[in-house]
């Protein structure tokens, strides 16, 4: 519960948001491409993501000096669960 709790905590912020949305619909993206899409500067960016990181939310690997970032699908699916029970529905 504590994991979801900082989970849903790192998602109560639009930039945060934006980012999750971004990353959403593809399997990587590099963060100097995620920066453009979500308009924002790539310390500001690099912020956002430690926090999600952080949170469980994103994984990030790094290929030489690039860094990709992608979603934990499995902690959003327990985000997405926890709120099904809350709200009396199945998932």
């Amino acid at each position: 519960m504590r994991e979801l709790r900082a989970s849903f905590r790192a998602l109560a912020d639009m930039s945060r948001l934006n980012i999750v949305h971004e990353l959403a619909g593809r399997d990587e993206l590099k963060v100097s491409d995620l920066a453009k899409l979500v308009k924002l500067s790539q310390p500001l960016l690099s912020w956002h993501l430690r926090k999600l990181r952080r949170a469980g939310l994103i994984v990030t690997r790094k290929d030489g000096r690039q860094v990709f970032c992608s979603l934990n699908r499995a902690q959003l699916s327990n985000c997405e669960i926890l709120l099904a029970q809350l709200v009396g529905k199945d998932p």
